[in-house]
């Protein structure tokens, strides 16, 4: 009796130690996956920490490139177109509604402006084609910007006898400025005979100028 309680006792403990080790075993393993997670966990949040910084450092070097942008556009603001033999030509349309098409060109590299009309001297007049539309300098008056390349364009109507006058020999050509009676370069003369033009203009006007030659010739009632 006294062989079989010690052999039953003996199997209790070795149960018993079995399932201490077992549950040992697996706080272990518990706490080694807790841990994984934690460190898991640490470095993700570091990995987002320096992503944002990075993030965040490129916004910035974005904003200074914008920055640098619009300093660069402000540079490139058009100016004053100026007149030359290269850039003015002179063309006459014949039959009712006669006119003269004044047209130029920027052969430069950057955009330009015009003011109002061409200040345009036949055959050294004293006075320049008076204006079909306001007044030199008019704080309304017409602002044309010309692109690199681009074209601009004004009329001078000479539907009735009067206004068509005689052949001319030149014309002095001047761009208005701003301000009333201001020019934005010296004058350039543009003979005719040189060009083999013939071009009749008498008591006459000029329109503004104009980004589109139908819109010039609406202007001068010239329009086809």
């Amino acid at each position: 009796m006294t062989a079989r309680r010690s052999r039953s006792r003996r199997a209790a403990y070795a149960a018993l130690a079995l399932a201490l080790a077992g549950s040992l075993a697996l706080t272990g393993c518990n706490s080694h996956s807790s841990k994984s997670r934690k460190s898991k966990k640490s470095f993700s949040s570091s990995a987002r920490s320096k992503s944002s910084l990075k993030s965040k450092k490129r916004g910035f070097a974005g904003g200074g490139a914008a920055g640098a942008g619009a300093g660069a556009a402000a540079s490139r603001r058009a100016h004053d177109c100026r007149p030359s033999t290269y850039r003015v030509t002179f063309a006459q349309q014949t039959g009712p509604k006669s006119h003269v098409t004044v047209t130029f060109k920027n052969t430069g590299g950057r955009a330009c402006t015009l003011h109002d009309a061409p200040l345009l001297r036949f055959d050294n007049a004293k006075a320049p084609l008076p204006l079909l539309q306001g007044t030199p300098g008019d704080p309304d008056g017409t602002r044309v910007t010309v692109p690199a390349h681009g074209h601009a364009y004004a009329v001078v109507p000479t539907r009735t006898a009067a206004a068509k006058g005689t052949t001319r020999r030149s014309v002095t050509v001047a761009f208005m400025g701003a301000s009333a009676h201001s020019v934005t370069a010296e004058p350039v003369t543009v003979n005719f005979a040189e060009k083999r033009l013939h071009l009749s203009v008498g008591n006459s006007k000029v329109t503004n100028w104009n980004s589109s030659l139908h819109a010039a010739q609406l202007a001068g009632g010239v329009a086809k």
